[in-house]
């Protein structure tokens, strides 16, 4: 078919260039791809025709225009669509859609020199992964997910051409991402390999092609999570799970110097510390060294030291060392020295407790009488002008939380942030952040321009800035204040500022005015609260937009 005969019904806004790709075969027809020409924009654009027009591209132009209302790097966003009269000689007759043209390289012709790194590998499929999941929020399957379609753009961004494909199912997305995962693993060129690489994505691949139940993944926007959690926290797997790290030599590296366990032998008593020997003058004399005690020999005879007291090589002579001495002056052994001497030792064994004693008795009846009478005779003199001060209203005092705001009232913002999810790093003039709530609608935060498109030049969904109210607390709406109306913007509410986008609901959404309120439709509690810039104005350099002033308000 010539071009001539397969353009023809088009509007004379649209001039074909050349085909590209191999013509789509549909239940409805044939779509055939074009790059063209829009003359009063002057650009290029990508425009797909359906042969037969008419009812039989009815179902496809419909698809079209639920995909014209997605703003996602991801996915060419859908500029025209007409299903047209069904008479290619008519103006007007011809059923098409009209794309986003996106330069870059295709990822089959990336992949046909080797499998990607991984970091790329996630990368791209993440993002892409992303841009499917947004269509799938407003029930779009895209379909035509190939290695085709899928362009690397030279930003480093990926774009998806030919959205939406003529049919298309969630579940053939999913495992069409897979399909992509597993190409991106191995090539497909003469440097394929067979699959391999990180374990995660490996799994992640098989899951994704999965039929059986209960194995494979629940939705898209699942596997762009599981494939970004590596990326954010940078761990590996440990693809060796016998080998562990609790080896002898891994303790050893761990223990500290100075503390190593001692192994005793089996049936082995644990070391006794050594005591050092107290002086004889600390107790008057008599004391015993620490350690084991031998027995002497019994009196009036040779016997030489024999076993420990109590021990098992005790001799049984008649003789132990546990009687007591009864100082018998007819005892052959009697000594009056020795006598002196155990009398003093008993002295000393007795009377120092009791001096102790009498210590803390003596002590204890100065405190009492001298330091309790001087405090008594202080609260004396100054408990006629000063109340006594208790512990429990100051206790009180300081847990007594701050009285909530007022239904309606402002509340306080303790921090913000840009919210740039799906940015290629540039900030977003964040230090201008405090100026979109400082009270002082002169000064305002604002976006970067962006040039072709108020879509933010169709690189990404949009930017905002995530306000933190220091805790969570019932809301019922924000208002925002503007230098230059006409944005479109999203009121969102999370429980942490580095969620996914998907993970902030929408609380309410409109157009900015010079000032404008966007209440609730009913009360939420949070702490996080985004304001989601999802359209630009148009400025002197492009498009942009700005936030002078945000007020979020108190429920009652």
């Amino acid at each position: 078919m010539s071009m001539a005969s397969t353009t023809t019904g088009l509007p004379d806004r649209y001039r074909p260039l050349d085909q590209i790709g191999p013509d789509e075969a549909t239940p409805t027809g044939v779509i055939q791809s074009w790059r063209a020409k829009d003359r009063v924009l002057n650009r290029d654009v990508a425009i797909r025709v359906h042969v037969p027009a008419g009812p039989a591209a009815h179902a496809w132009i419909t698809r079209a225009l639920t995909a014209g209302g997605l703003a996602t790097p991801a996915l060419a966003m859908v500029y025209d669509a007409s299903e047209g009269s069904g008479d290619p000689q008519a103006p007007g007759g011809a059923a098409y859609v009209v794309n986003e043209w996106i330069d870059g390289e295709t990822l089959a012709d990336r992949l046909r020199s080797g499998p990607m790194p991984e970091r790329e590998v996630r990368l791209v499929l993440r993002r892409l992964a992303e841009g499917v999941a947004e269509a799938h929020r407003v029930g779009l399957a895209v379909g035509g997910l190939t290695l085709e379609n899928v362009v690397l753009r030279p930003n480093g961004l990926v774009g998806l051409r030919a959205v939406p494909a003529a049919a298309g199912t969630v579940e053939g997305d999913i495992s069409a991402l897979g399909e992509l995962l597993e190409a991106c693993l191995t090539g497909t060129g003469p440097g394929a390999r067979p699959v391999s690489g990180p374990a995660d994505l490996v799994a992640l691949a098989r899951r994704a092609r999965s039929t059986a139940p209960g194995q494979g993944l629940s939705s898209v926007a699942a596997m762009a999570a599981l494939l970004g959690e590596r990326g954010r926290s940078g761990t590996t797997q440990n693809l060796h799970p016998n080998r562990s790290d609790d080896t002898d030599g891994g303790r050893r590296r761990r223990r500290r110097e100075g503390s190593t366990p001692v192994r005793l032998q089996p049936g082995a008593l644990p070391p006794v510390p050594p005591v050092r020997p107290v002086p004889t003058t600390a107790l008057g004399g008599d004391t015993i060294a620490a350690g084991p005690v031998s027995r002497p020999p019994a009196p009036g005879t040779d016997d030489e030291p024999f076993g420990v007291l109590g021990g098992a090589g005790a001799r049984d002579d008649g003789y132990d060392a546990y009687e007591a001495y009864d100082g018998d002056p007819a005892d052959p052994g009697y000594d009056a020295d020795d006598e002196d001497a155990a009398r003093k030792h008993r002295l000393v064994v007795v009377g120092l407790p009791l001096l102790a004693l009498l210590v803390v008795i003596a002590l204890a009846w100065w405190f009492g009488s001298s330091v309790l009478s001087v405090a008594d005779s202080v609260d004396e003199e100054i408990g006629g002008s000063t109340p006594p001060a208790t512990s429990a209203p100051a206790a009180d005092d300081a847990g007594e939380e701050e009285p909530a705001p007022e239904p309606g009232a402002a509340v306080a913002v303790s921090g913000a942030q840009v919210f740039d999810p799906f940015g290629d790093g540039e900030p977003e003039n964040d230090d201008e952040v405090p100026l979109s709530f400082d009270g002082d609608p002169a000064t305002a935060w604002s976006t970067l321009n962006y040039r072709g498109s108020p879509a933010f030049g169709n690189l990404k969904p949009g930017v905002g800035v995530v306000y933190d109210l220091g805790e969570a607390q019932p809301l019922s709406g924000v208002t925002v204040q503007t230098p230059v109306p006409g944005a479109t913007v999203e009121v969102r509410t999370g429980e942490s500022p580095d969620a996914a986008l998907d993970d902030f609901p929408v609380a309410a959404a409109g157009t900015l005015e010079e000032s404008t309120d966007l209440a609730f439709d009913e009360p939420v509690t949070a702490r996080y609260v985004l304001v989601w810039l999802t359209g630009l104005v148009e400025s002197p350099d492009g498009f942009s937009a700005q936030l002078a002033e945000v007020e979020i308000r108190a429920a009652g």
